[in-house]
This record gives C-alpha cells, structure tokens and sequence, in this order.
C-alpha cells in the first residue's frame, strides 16, 4: 500500500503563512467574502508537526473503506463542519432553510457546526484523529483546495461514490472540473469557487480602464499607485498568464521569469506595495489606482462606491475553491453524499449563492438565482459567463521542494 510522508515547512513557507494569516486571506472573515490562505503547506499545528510529533506515514485509508464502516442506512444523521456564515440562514436568523429542507425531504437530520475559522487552525483539530485512522466525529468538511489536496494526497479523505452524486457529477461547471490534485472529482466537490481578477478606481484612474497585468506593471500613469497581493500563488499566477504562460503547468524557469517581471515593477517603483486584504482601503480612496484583487472585495467595495470597477484580463485569471469532502472513517458517508448531491440542484445551489455571494460552481443556476436577484444572477463576479469561465485558471499543486524554493524567492521579492 502506497504511503506518504508528512513534509518539513521551510522558515519561507511558515513566514508565507503567517502573513497570509495576519493580513491574508486568512485575516478576512466569511461574510467578508474571502476566506483563508491559497497557500500550498500547513503552518503552526499543522502538517509541518506530524513528523515531530512522532506520527507514522499516513496510508490511502481513505479509498478503502469498507461499506461496514458506513452507518448511513441505520443512523439518518449527518455531521457537518463549516466556516461561519457560509450558509444560508432566515430573515431572522434562527433557520437554515436549505438544510431544513434538506432534512424534510430525506430524513437525514443534520448537525450543522461552525467550527471552521481558518484552514490551518482546523486541520489542527482534526489531524491526530485522521492520522491515528480514526473517525474524527464529522462526516462532510469543507477546505480551501491546497489543504483539500493534502488530505487526500495522504488518504485521508474518501472517495465519492457517483452513483450518490447524479446531480453534482451532472452540473458541475468545466472550470471546476479537473483539479490535478483530485482527478475526475473522485474525492472532492467545489463548495464555492474564489476568483482573483484586477480591480482599479475610475476615479483616481481618470476614467482609465485596466484590464492587464502588462498595465499594472508598465503603464507610467500608474507609476506608485499600483499594488500586488502578497499571496504567491495569486500575484505569480497572474503574472504567468500575462506572459502567456499556464500557471497549471508552468516550469521552474516560468517562475523565474515572472518572479523577475515583477521585481522589474518594484526596481522602477511601479508597484506601490505588497498587500493582503488591507489594499482595500487604498483602493476606495484611491492611494491606489489600480491592483490585483480578491473578487469578494471588490463586490463589498462597489456597494459603497461606484467608482470601483473590476476587469478579467484577456490572458485569464486565477481561480481557488473551498471544497466537500468526506473524511476518512466518517460513518455517514452515503449521507453525507447525497448532501453533497443536494447542493447541486440548481434551485438550492441558487438559494446558497443568494446568501453567500461567491462564485457558483454550479451550471443551470441563472434562471433560478433570476427568481430571487436579478442584479445577482447578472454578476459574472457570482455566475461566470462561459467566457469569463473559459478564462478561469487553477495554480497547480506543487511538491514541498518547489513550495520552499518558490516561496523564498517571493519573500525576497517582496520584502517579506
């Protein structure tokens, strides 16, 4: 049976962490719209400390547990972990309608928990029982797509059953379709997807559209008011596709050559500074002009002030995702599969959209999200056009050595 050893972090990946952490994603609460770090390694309490804590390689648990273990068809139940408010809730915030619904349909009665507050934090938790191969008392978890890909590169997720899952394997929209972390979807299943695209101030821009990262980084009307985020996979991956380059299949020297586009942009002093979520401040005054940007941020900004605009480049943007997944040992595994399935039906997954206001990665829902907001179900930043989603783009998973080397040299390029 084929095993994985758990990985050392490196100074550059745990200093990667903390600032995502602090002024990250990671800082940001759900309702906030971005949630935690787009970072490939686990820091303080988690992955990194497997090895010092003794723990043994972890085995493919997850794909081979027995139909025993599932007690689904005995205990209608379900154990569910997630991040706060990032489900919908009633007007006066004492129901879950799509989970009651859920529940009165099937029987399957659900215990809902918000227990999630930020990827590594949670993988704390839940890591000794998964390593020890034991039932970690939660039946479907939701994760940001590098941990997703951990979890399951060392065996400790299930995989899926299609037969459970006609409606998620159905309208699953293309872009979300083929992560090389989780092939075919066999383990996983999007939640919400998360996109990072360019947003500028018309205001300070004069009016001005910028639609690229090659404005941002050599346009001189922009000259100190442009700002890159400090999250390696977000500002190299864009970067890449500016260059014509695939972040999900870029080489060492690809990255190079984008670590050194960008450190151009700072040497003539193109690039006001490195930011996590704080840009947003800049940005509705207009200290920056123009920037990469969280797409959640920029649907909160233009309530406020319509002077904030966005633009999807025409090279592509990128793309992460929170994602379902069933842990392994977990007791309700068909159960938890045919939740799973249930948020695939278009006329639920319009009512989540409706409330949390991500990036639907289900097909079919327009006319239904029509039904409740019109003005959303317009909003490509919430339902991507086919040409917006064809331009969608996935950093590729990267092993711990490239994490290290990469990180290093984005921590010299920012300063960090």
């Amino acid at each position: 049976m084929e095993q994985y050893e758990p990985e050392h972090l490196s100074a550059a990946q745990l200093a990667a962490m903390r600032r995502s952490l602090t002024s990250g994603r990671g800082a940001l609460t759900r309702r906030s719209l971005i949630r935690a770090s787009g970072m490939g390694a686990l820091a303080l309490g988690g992955l990194g400390t497997l090895s010092a804590c003794g723990i043994p390689p972890a085995k493919r648990e997850g794909d081979a547990a027995a139909a025993s273990d599932d007690h689904s068809a005995k205990e209608k139940q379900i154990n569910f972990s997630n991040w706060t408010e990032y489900m919908d809730v009633s007007d006066d915030e004492k129901h879950r309608p799509t989970l009651e619904a859920f529940t009165k349909r099937t029987g399957i009665k659900v215990k809902y928990t918000e227990d999630i507050n930020d990827n590594v934090e949670f993988f704390g938790k839940i890591k000794p029982q998964l390593a020890a191969g034991q039932d970690t008392g939660r039946d479907l978890i939701i994760v940001t797509d590098w941990l997703a890909a951990r979890i399951i590169r060392l065996g400790w997720a299930q995989k899926l059953d299609p037969v459970n899952l006609p409606h998620a394997f159905a309208n699953l929209s293309s872009q979300f379709r083929t992560p090389d972390w989780d092939p075919g979807r066999a383990h996983s299943y999007p939640w919400t997807g998360i996109p990072t695209v360019i947003a500028y101030n018309s205001k300070a821009t004069g009016g001005r559209k910028v639609d690229s990262v090659t404005q941002l980084l050599d346009d001189p009307s922009l000259k100190g008011r442009v700002g890159f985020l400090s999250e390696m996979r977000d500002s190299v991956g864009m970067t890449l596709l500016d260059m014509g380059k695939d972040p999900g299949t870029f080489t060492d020297a690809d990255f190079d050559a984008a670590i050194g586009r960008i450190q151009k942009g700072v040497d003539k002093k193109q690039i006001r500074r490195f930011t996590g979520n704080d840009y947003t401040a800049d940005l509705d005054k207009g200290d920056i002009a123009a920037c990469i940007a969280w797409a959640g941020d920029i649907i909160q900004l233009q309530s406020g002030n319509p002077d904030i605009k966005y633009a999807i480049p025409a090279a592509g943007y990128i793309t992460s995702s929170d994602n379902m997944l069933v842990p392994a040992k977990a007791r309700h595994k068909t159960n938890a599969e045919k939740l799973i399935d249930y948020y695939y039906e278009p006329p639920v997954a319009a009512q989540l959209a409706a409330y949390i206001n991500y990036v639907c990665p289900v097909d079919g829902v327009r006319e239904e999200l029509t039904k409740i907001d019109k003005a959303m179900a317009a909003n490509t930043l919430i339902l991507p056009d086919k040409e917006m989603a064809a331009r969608s783009h996935a950093f590729r998973s990267l092993t711990s050595k490239e994490e290290t080397a990469y990180e290093e040299k984005f921590a010299k390029l920012i300063g960090a």
